[in-house]
């Protein structure tokens, strides 16, 4: 059964394969061999039940194998192989803009044997950086270099953060598979369609819009639809805004004012009604509040390189 495993990137838990007997502490810091080469990982008691899973699972990782704990000594190298990482960051980058490349370098990792250097960037279209490898390769002398091309919301797992929520990115914590989204999510939702309210540090819309959807769709059977005419306890009006987790909808009449029904007090009714129903009133925001440019919006969709599985 899994007794360790360690974080990855992108938050992804791996086994860690132990010899026998072998005590490492909640929290500690490995030397484990990976598919890049040996790298320091932090490590993690797998809880009883969590195991039992892991070894059912036929999707669990490869476990890595177990080096050692890290030691003063092993932690002095480790100290200087992050400096290494920073400066071989900037440096990559000049030689980005050397060759005018379009490329957004994220981050540089050195393995802890100092046998592999893998740079990750963001690219709207594919690279051809060959001049750039030459150079990089006379630099980094007896080093095997990797470029790897990640998609934005692969940057974001990657570097980490916090959300407009004031918890971790979902891509960094809990969030193992990313999801298509659209703009209807938001919509069916009555979020505000504004990009600066629906779309994350990746610049991809929320991955958090299609957590609750279910529920939206769930509570929305029975509703009327926005702009259709319903009779209420008080006459005949339109629908301007539906709130469905609280089961009520706003009712708009001919004079101009909005009362709130639950959708068991309205029926829909086969007539006209001279009410206008704005838009931004299913927002419930004002006019001061940024537009809505189409362009933009598509942009929050574009899944093209938003997620490339290649880290």
């Amino acid at each position: 059964m899994i007794k360790y495993a360690v974080k990855y990137l992108k938050n992804v838990f791996v086994p860690l394969k132990c010899p026998e007997n072998t005590e490492i502490e909640n929290g500690a810091l490995v030397l484990a061999r990976t598919e890049k080469g040996e790298e320091v990982l932090k490590t993690f008691l797998v809880n009883s039940e969590i195991a039992k899973l892991y070894d059912k699972s036929n999707k669990t990782p490869q476990a890595f194998d177990f080096i050692r704990v890290m030691t003063q000594e092993d932690m002095m190298i480790y100290e200087e192989i992050r400096k290494d990482e920073v400066t071989s960051f900037f440096k990559c980058k000049e030689l980005v803009q050397k060759h005018n490349l379009v490329m957004n370098l994220v981050q540089c990792r050195i393995t802890f044997d100092k046998r592999k250097i893998s740079f990750y960037y963001t690219a709207p279209e594919r690279v051809d950086f060959r001049e750039l490898l030459k150079d990089l390769t006379q630099v980094f002398k007896r080093m095997r270099i990797d470029l790897r091309h990640i998609g934005v919301r692969d940057e974001s797992s990657i570097m980490d953060g916090c959300g407009a929520c004031g918890k971790p990115f979902c891509c960094s914590s809990c969030l193992r598979k990313f999801e298509s989204i659209n703009v209807k999510l938001a919509k069916d939702q009555g979020m505000p369609i504004t990009p600066s309210k629906i779309s994350g540090t990746c610049g991809r819309l929320l991955c958090c819009l299609t957590y609750e959807y279910p529920n939206y769709l769930e509570a929305a059977k029975g509703m009327p639809p926005v702009g259709s005419t319903v009779m209420t306890p008080i006459g005949l009006g339109k629908v301007c805004l539906i709130q469905f987790l609280n089961n009520a909808v706003s009712v708009k009449f001919e004079d101009g004012k909005i009362k709130e029904f639950t959708k068991e007090e309205i029926e829909m009714v086969d007539a006209d009604v001279n009410v206008d129903i704005e838009d931004n009133r299913l927002n419930n925001y004002s006019a001061s509040d940024e537009k809505v440019d189409a362009k933009q919006l598509k942009q929050l969709e574009d899944d093209k390189n938003s997620s490339t599985g290649n880290v």
